[in-house]
């Protein structure tokens, strides 16, 4: 079961996990937050969920291209 919470969690962007490290709450409350409100929304949040997704990638992104690895020249 670790296994699988692991790749679901390093393959669907990280956003929940990375919001509660940086507010201190458990990813998996944020998660049932994030379910419970796009039921009640009609899955209005999916675009701020995806929207913050690209910009955790696109952080990625230029952090690597500022500082590239040996590999990488």
């Amino acid at each position: 079961m670790n296994r699988f919470r692991y790749l679901i969690e390093g393959q669907a962007f990280g956003v929940c996990s990375l919001l509660g490290e940086r507010f201190g709450i458990s990813a998996s409350s944020i998660r049932l937050y994030f379910i419970y409100t796009s039921c009640l929304t009609m899955g209005s949040p999916l675009v701020v969920y995806l929207f913050l997704a690209f910009w955790m990638n696109f952080g990625k992104h230029l952090r690597r291209h500022q500082n590239p690895t040996v590999w990488e020249w």
